[in-house]
């Protein structure tokens, strides 16, 4: 869920709410700078800051927020039984900010611009930890060329200032669009990945099937390759309906610069592409990469099990790149 425009969405229902942010974190804490979690009127969630006593202290300061109407810095000091309620060997600092939703116009703006660009472009959020001279949120896109490198999120030297730094999710690119594909494309955008579903059938890609933040095109593997221009923040997952598709799609993405490229199947069809494509000139370097059977090894049958399989290691490789990703059968 994107939590910047599900703030605005409140905002302009004219409901209550505030807004958590992870702003600093020191030694072993439960979730990195720049989580969030959005807390409705009445201490319904959306998203998470860590669980526990952590939490359930953040939600009361959410609801103290709101009635306040200003912002508050919680700090947590996760002591050795704190630590372990959460999962932790050992203790560390957190500190997050908590302000509540306001109805002012530039406020309101910035949620929804930052809730764009979290989605196309990046950018920068900057939140004043102080609204004596009322609520400061602005928005600033990112120049053309700009890395938006750094901390998700940090408290300025000052401690003036919270400082996000917004990136654009890993984008998923789904070349199939049956019942398994269409479950790894669901699975991928409840997690959190930017989608795109390819298929040269009208009826399979139809956008009606799918969420309508989902990029879903008809197209012939040439023009998806074209149009996609795969960079090494994309990661493609081949699941169509036959080996000849696979082999068509596979020559074409096997030496692009895709971060993760994996393939439906078992290690039999592996060692039969594998040989025709070797045969058809694609460098063994690029074949060896590709993870076939894509997937953790979980003992996934059914589309959603193999899609729950598919995306826990797309998630590996998006938190942890190659040395993270677990290998073997589903």
């Amino acid at each position: 869920m994107n939590l910047w425009r599900a703030a605005a969405e409140l905002v302009r229902a004219g409901a209550t709410g505030a807004l958590a942010t992870v702003a600093r974190t020191a030694g072993s804490t439960p979730v990195p700078a720049g989580t969030k979690m959005l807390v409705g009127g009445e201490g319904r969630l959306h998203g998470t800051v860590g669980g526990g006593c952590v939490e359930a202290d953040v939600i009361q300061a959410a609801l103290d927020a709101q009635a306040a109407g200003a912002p508050v810095l919680v700090t947590h000091h996760l002591n050795a039984d704190l630590a372990g309620d959460l999962g932790l060997s050992c203790g560390g600092t957190v500190e997050i900010f908590v302000e509540p939703l306001v109805a002012d116009p530039r406020y309101t703006g910035a949620l929804e611009q930052a809730g764009a660009a979290e989605e196309e472009a990046g950018g920068i959020v900057t939140t004043a930890v102080s609204w004596a001279d009322g609520p400061f949120k602005r928005f600033e896109p990112l120049a053309p060329g700009a890395s938006s490198a750094g901390a998700p999120a940090a408290l300025s030297p000052d401690r003036q200032f919270v400082i996000e730094r917004l990136t654009l999710a890993p984008r998923v690119v789904v070349f199939g669009a049956g019942h398994v594909g269409t479950a790894i494309a669901r699975a991928a955008d409840a997690a959190g990945f930017r989608v795109v579903v390819v298929d040269d059938r009208p009826e399979f890609a139809d956008p009606g099937r799918f969420p309508d933040r989902m990029a879903v095109w008809t197209a012939t593997v040439q023009e998806a390759v074209a149009r996609a221009a795969i960079t090494a923040a994309d990661a493609i997952v081949i699941a169509t309906r036959g080996h000849r598709h696979d082999a068509v799609i596979l020559e074409r993405v096997a030496a692009s610069p895709a971060g993760y490229v994996g393939l439906l199947g078992s290690r039999r069809k592996r060692a039969v592409i594998t040989k025709a494509l070797s045969a058809a000139g694609v460098p063994a370097q690029s074949l060896a990469r590709v993870r076939v059977p894509v997937g953790l090894a979980i003992g996934a049958v059914t589309p959603e099990e193999i899609a729950v399989s598919v995306v826990a290691e797309l998630i590996a490789w998006r938190r942890n790149g190659e040395r993270g990703m677990g290998k073997g059968e589903r």
